[in-house]
């Protein structure tokens, strides 16, 4: 067999194997992001029943500008500083990326948008800490001279709330502390399978705004439902000492839970896209290999021929 007959063979064998493993990969990543979506989906309907119970409690508590008004002095000082704006000299940015490649564009997204808000804010490594998820976020950032002060890697395929407690705990706790006097969240959230789209949302401090209230808009009449329709005992302030802690866990964990399931997503994605250009490298080897061998015949043949005619 000729030299370049040989070494196209080997190229159609190397890119028949690479085809192989990039499959096996979409396989994994589509069956991942299968088991994902469920918790995903059950997980947002949860979070969005406790922002509409949170909304009307705030607005029937007669908050004003997003400052929690209750009249228990112990929850109002356990819990005023999460609604309480106060001017911003730092701010967090919890940033969620994978742990690993092969995942298309996903990280650099992520990356890119978050670059963008520091801009758009005037952030510096001096007015600015980040809370890293993903291995990738982490080591760009902190390659970059980012004050990195909260960093998480190993996140699950199927996050569960009981492994990312450590990370709402210490987001919530630096806020308190004064660490940072807002928090941002920087993600991919998951549109659908081939579909993702990066959200930049402040989570801290808890506002009119991020809980979506309009002085003209209830949201479903959330208000009326908590303070005409429904019996809260002890009292509104026991129960927003249980409830805002969990809407600050639910923000969290739901980003990261719909973070994983873009990742999923991205990475089954990358890997189609992966096999379908090995697909395409593997017809245009085979169409180089046939036309390479039919020339090489064509020439033993000619040869051959030639070789007769020189012996008559």
């Amino acid at each position: 067999m000729p030299a370049s007959l040989a070494n196209v063979k080997r190229k159609i064998a190397s890119t028949r194997s690479t085809r192989q493993i990039t499959q096996a990969m979409q396989m994994v990543s589509t069956s991942k992001l299968n088991q994902i979506q469920h918790h995903t989906k059950t997980y947002e309907a949860y979070a969005a029943k406790v922002k509409t119970i949170l909304a009307g409690l705030v607005k029937s508590q007669g908050t004003a500008a997003g400052d929690l008004s209750v009249d228990d002095s112990s929850v109002q000082a356990q819990l005023g500083n999460l609604f309480h704006k106060r001017e911003v000299t730092k701010t967090g940015i919890l940033v969620v990326t994978s742990d690993r490649g092969l995942v298309g564009s996903y990280n650099s997204n992520v990356i890119k948008a978050t670059l963008d808000l520091m801009q758009q804010k005037n952030l510096t490594a001096d007015n600015s800490v980040f809370l890293t998820v993903g291995k990738t976020g982490t080591e760009f950032f902190k390659k970059r001279g980012m004050n990195v002060v909260y960093e998480f890697t190993g996140v699950s395929d199927v996050p569960k709330y009981t492994e990312v407690r450590g990370i709402v705990k210490n987001a919530t706790q630096m806020f308190f502390d004064g660490v940072y006097d807002e928090l941002y969240v920087c993600y991919s959230h998951y549109v659908n399978r081939i579909s993702s789209n990066v959200q930049t949302n402040r989570i801290l401090p808890i506002t009119r705004e991020s809980l979506e209230l309009d002085d003209g808009d209830d949201k479903g009449n959330s208000s009326k439902l908590v303070s005409g329709e429904m019996e809260i005992l002890p009292n509104a302030g026991a129960l927003l000492k249980v409830l805002v802690p969990q809407y600050c866990n639910s923000l969290i964990y739901g980003d990261i839970l719909d973070a994983k399931t873009s990742e999923h997503a991205s990475s089954s994605n990358a890997m189609r896209s992966a096999t379908d250009n090995a697909d395409d490298i593997i017809s245009t080897l085979n169409l180089q290999y046939n036309r390479a061998r039919q020339a090489a015949i064509t020439t033993e043949i000619t040869e051959i021929v030639g070789g007769m005619t020189a012996q008559e």
